[in-house]
């Protein structure tokens, strides 16, 4: 008979919007002159509601009146948008803060694996960290010991266990992280979505170790966008929605549900003449297998299939990417590339596919546009047709922490020091 574990009663986190924290010392300074003189918020966007006095504008809920039972032995999948409440709810669960209101009840050890950097100190070596988060665990030395040689193979850095952490890549920090997160033995383990950052080999053996960590009667709980390793992994799932649990149930109807909820939100609009229009469309990687998520640097393939109504000399096919802001990142056309669609039979259906190269937009959501014309106008345009997922991985960054969000793109650099 399962036995509840972790319980959430009502629980709701509110947090407070602070004078600190616009981005500079003078800004945040003003920011305060401003508010004591009741005037308008000076680094608020013009025609944004800026009022600094006003109570709604000060206080925002991440969580709110969440109830949720999680059993031993069970993999809970955890899913949302990005801002659904996903990650103040492991935070909660964890012990990292506390809710403003309602009640968690736990029993059993927690190891959680947050973000990348949690619970290590940049300046002691890996092999000092691992015995430092075990401490924490409330291990003893000697048990700490008995499981070393296992999580330094597990995380593949035993030429480098003697040096400080600080100067490990992202990738090395996080398989460092997650091997001593679920080798010391706690009796639930919980990760976000900081497995992005390793590679496709460190995902799968990942995935692998936490469906080993439910087997032995442990819980786990898993944040992912990536559907395909949630439905691989989890047996249970809740899907988020502004702060509130929208669902609970089997992972593939949770699953099913977020996906949905994607397509009501982001409605395809369809333009254009329709002379000429898409058929069907995919994002595939190099080996043709349907993906909906890339690491940074990747090349992947667009493929898409259209069929005339008329007899066309030349057309043109471009990709327009916006990330879930809808602000546009940027395009690939076939134009820009000297590449030309010609002699496009009346009634055949042809198929055009292009390969992205070396994918360096930010970590994130990005949403792919397609249209198809020529200098007389639009035939068929069909906006946010394809949803996919850039994350960090270890290519281009190679650093224990995530990249900067402020940024729109990663560029490549090389360095000399004389």
């Amino acid at each position: 008979m399962p036995h509840v574990v972790i319980k959430l009663e009502n629980v709701s986190k509110q947090y407070r919007l602070g004078n600190v924290g616009t981005g500079t010392l003078s800004h945040d300074l003003n920011r305060f002159f401003a508010k004591a003189l009741g005037k308008d918020d000076p680094t608020m966007k013009v025609g944004v509601s800026n009022r600094l006095d006003t109570v709604d504008g000060r206080y925002v809920w991440a969580l709110q009146d969440i109830n949720l039972e999680i059993c031993d032995g069970e993999v809970l999948g955890i899913v949302g948008k990005n801002g659904a409440g996903k990650s103040t709810l492991l935070k909660l669960m964890s012990r990292v803060t506390s809710p403003s209101t309602g009640e968690i009840k736990i029993k059993g050890r927690i190891a959680s694996l947050l973000e990348v950097g949690t619970g290590f100190h940049p300046e002691l070596t890996g092999k000092e960290n691992i015995y430092l988060n075990g401490a924490i665990l409330g291990m003893t030395k000697k048990e700490i010991s008995s499981k070393f040689d296992e999580i330094v193979e597990f995380s593949g850095v035993k030429k480098y266990v003697d040096t400080p952490v600080k100067r490990y890549s992202s990738g090395m920090y996080v398989r460092l992280a997650f091997a001593v997160a679920a080798h010391l033995e706690p009796e639930i383990l919980i990760v976000d979505e900081v497995l992005a950052v390793g590679d496709a080999e460190f995902q799968k053996k990942a995935i692998g170790k936490m469906q080993s960590v439910s087997r032995s009667g442990r819980t786990v709980l898993f944040v992912s966008h990536n559907l395909t390793a949630v439905e691989q992994l989890c047996t249970k799932g809740v899907l988020m929605q502004n702060g509130m649990l929208n669902m609970e149930g089997k992972v593939h109807d949770i699953t099913s549900a977020y996906k949905q909820m994607s397509v009501d939100e982001n409605d395809l609009r369809r333009s254009g003449t329709r002379v000429m229009e898409f058929l069907e469309y995919k994002m595939t990687g190099l080996n043709g297998k349907v993906i909906d998520e890339v690491f940074l640097g990747d090349n992947f393939l667009i493929t898409a299939n259209f069929k005339s109504h008329e007899q066309m000399d030349l057309c043109d096919m471009t990709l327009d990417i916006r990330n879930d802001s809808n602000e546009f990142i940027g395009h690939v056309t076939n134009a820009d590339d000297g590449f030309e669609i010609r002699d496009i039979t009346k009634g055949n259906i042809k198929s055009v596919s292009v390969m992205v190269k070396n994918i360096c937009f930010s970590p994130g959501t990005y949403y792919i546009s397609l249209w198809l014309g020529n200098s007389y106008g639009t035939f068929d345009y069909i906006e946010n047709c394809i949803r996919f997922t850039i994350k960090q991985g270890d290519t281009f960054i190679r650093r224990p922490f995530p990249f900067d969000k402020r940024s729109k793109t990663v560029l490549q650099s090389s360095w000399s020091f004389k």
